[in-house]
């Protein structure tokens, strides 16, 4: 994939793709059925539509203190398969989705290197210890676990990890 920097969207190693491109406001509806949805199929037993507005507001604070919303496309580039939230400075990987449909058809990993591309050097990331198809799909794209912590909505144990550009 090439990344460039275009004048619609400057930001510096953002790939220009019919297939990825940064988020629009009318994205978000379809968004966050997409991430209810996904993490619905992981714990069933967590009432993740009742957590759309915490995404929400979650979105717009991280946007608003820089970060980037990046969507992948379907191949028909009618629906979002997936979508990354991350800060370019400072590299901290909030949210990464992918819609059933699209799992296993290279849509992580093509948010996961645009994340990474456009991150200062590092991305870093908390995954819930016990989603271990997450874990081993981070560790695939060079992440190293780095620490343990808590997530602080739903008191699951969880792993830091963090990637590094290779020198």
């Amino acid at each position: 994939m090439t990344y460039v920097e275009s004048a619609d969207d400057p930001l510096p190693g953002f790939a220009a793709s019919p297939r990825l491109r940064k988020r629009r406001e009318s994205d978000l509806p379809e968004m966050l059925d997409l991430w209810v949805a996904s993490w619905r199929a992981a714990y069933p037993e967590i009432d993740f539509d009742a957590r759309r507005p915490w995404l929400t507001s979650q979105i717009a604070a991280l946007e608003s203190d820089g970060a980037v919303t990046l969507c992948v496309m379907a191949s028909d580039a009618d629906a979002i398969a997936g979508f990354v939230v991350i800060h370019p400075e400072t590299g901290w990987l909030d949210q990464i989705c992918v819609g059933l449909p699209y799992k296993g058809d290279g849509c992580a990993e093509m948010l996961m290197e645009a994340a990474c591309a456009i991150s200062p050097g590092i991305v870093r990331l908390d995954v819930n210890a016990d989603n271990l198809r997450a874990v081993r799909f981070y560790e695939r794209a060079g992440f190293d676990q780095v620490g343990r912590g808590e997530n602080t909505l739903s008191g699951r144990a969880t792993i830091q990890m963090e990637w590094r550009a290779r020198k």
